[in-house]
C-alpha cells in the first residue's frame, strides 16, 4: 500500500467515486439556494437580487460513497465593470475544472438571452463534459407547461426538475451526479462543508444584509472589508468596512439617524451567531472609495482572486 492509499483507505472503498461539480446559470435562477440545501446548512448568500455570488465558492457534500465538491458560480451576464468581467471569468473558469456541469435554469420563465449566452458557452468550451440540466422552481408552474424551450437549449445528458427552495427532487439529483464521476478518494474532511474561510463568510453576511434592506444601485455598489476578526473564548469580536462609490450611497447605508445600519448589524449579528455559533459583536463603518468596481488593486485585497479566470 502506498503512502498516499493509506492516507485515504478509511474513508473510502474502491467503489468511492470523487469529482467537481461547476454550478452554472444566469443571475437569480436559485444557484447558491441549491447549494445551501444540498449541504443542509448556508454557505452562500441568498437574496432576491440578480449578481449576489461575486466569487466563486467550493461546496463540499460527503457521504458514505462519494464526495462531491460543488462550485458555485457568479451569475453569467453582459458585464458592464471590471468587477463584472472578474466574476464571468470565474464562471468560465469554473468550467475547466469540473468532472460534471449542472446547468440551473428558472423554468418558471422562458429561457432570454443570457440562456442563451450560457448555451453558446457550453457548446463551445465544454462539448465532453457531461451536463445535467437542472429546471428550478418548478414550485412556481403547473405541471402543464411547455418545458421544450429549456431542454431543448443544449445536448444534455441527464434533466432534473427540482424547487431548490423547498428541497425538493435534490436527493434523485445527487445520486445521478454521483455515477457521473470519476473513481477517487475523499478530498476533504467528512464534517468540512467549504474551504472558505470564516473573515470571508463575515463579509459575506453583511453584505447579504445590506443587499437585502436596501434598493436600487446599493446592492450592485457595495464592497464589505473585514479589518478585524477576533475570538475570544465563546464571542467573536468583527471590525468591518463598508465600502460605497458615492456619498449619496453612503447616507443610504447609514439611514435616517443611523436606523440602516443599525440594523443592517442586527440582521448580519443574529445571521454570524446562527453559523458560527457563538455570541457576534460587531462594529461597522461606512466608507466611501469611488469607482471600487474599477480598482484591480482594491478588488484584490478585498478577496477577488484576479488570477483565477484567466485566459490560458
Amino acid at each position: 500500500m502506498s503512502d498516499l492509499d493509506s492516507i485515504f483507505s478509511d474513508d473510502w472503498g474502491e467503489d468511492h467515486r470523487s469529482g467537481m461539480v461547476a454550478v452554472i446559470g444566469r443571475p437569480n435562477v436559485g444557484k447558491s439556494t441549491l447549494i445551501n440545501a444540498i449541504l443542509g446548512q448556508k454557505i452562500a448568500i441568498v437574496t432576491n437580487k440578480p449578481q449576489t455570488t461575486r466569487q466563486r465558492q467550493l461546496g463540499i457534500h460527503t457521504a458514505e460513497e462519494a464526495q462531491i465538491i460543488f462550485i458555485d458560480t457568479p451569475g453569467i451576464h453582459d458585464p458592464h465593470t471590471k468587477l463584472g468581467d472578474y466574476m464571468v471569468r470565474v464562471a468560465y473558469d469554473a468550467l475547466r475544472d469540473a468532472d460534471v456541469i449542472l446547468w440551473i435554469l428558472d423554468v418558471s420563465q422562458p429561457p432570454n438571452d443570457e440562456d442563451k449566452q450560457i448555451s453558446k458557452l457550453l457548446k463551445d468550451s465544454s462539448p465532453k463534459t457531461p451536463i445535467i440540466l437542472v429546471l428550478n422552481k418548478v414550485d412556481l408552474i403547473n405541471n402543464t407547461r411547455d418545458k421544450d424551450e429549456h431542454m431543448g437549449l443544449v445536448a444534455y445528458h441527464e434533466i432534473f426538475e427540482v424547487s431548490a427552495k423547498d428541497k425538493k427532487g435534490i436527493d434523485a439529483l445527487l445520486s445521478a451526479i454521483r455515477l457521473l464521476l470519476p473513481l477517487g478518494p475523499r478530498y476533504y474532511p467528512a464534517e468540512q462543508v467549504s474551504e472558505t474561510n470564516l473573515r470571508f463568510i463575515a463579509a459575506e453576511m453583511i453584505r447579504e444584509q445590506i443587499i437585502n434592506l436596501t434598493t436600487e444601485e446599493i446592492p450592485y455598489t457595495v464592497a464589505v472589508e473585514i479589518n478585524r476578526f477576533k475570538e475570544k473564548d465563546d464571542l467573536i469580536v468583527i471590525e468591518a468596512f463598508i465600502y460605497v462609490e458615492r456619498d449619496s450611497q453612503k447616507g443610504i447605508i447609514i439611514g435616517k439617524k443611523g436606523s440602516m445600519i443599525k440594523q443592517i448589524g442586527i440582521d448580519a449579528r443574529a445571521a454570524l451567531e446562527k453559523i458560527l455559533d457563538k455570541q457576534v459583536h460587531l462594529e461597522t463603518r461606512v466608507k466611501v472609495l469611488k469607482n471600487w468596481r474599477t480598482n484591480e488593486q482594491f478588488m484584490k485585497r478585498v478577496g477577488y482572486d484576479f488570477s483565477r479566470g484567466k485566459d490560458d
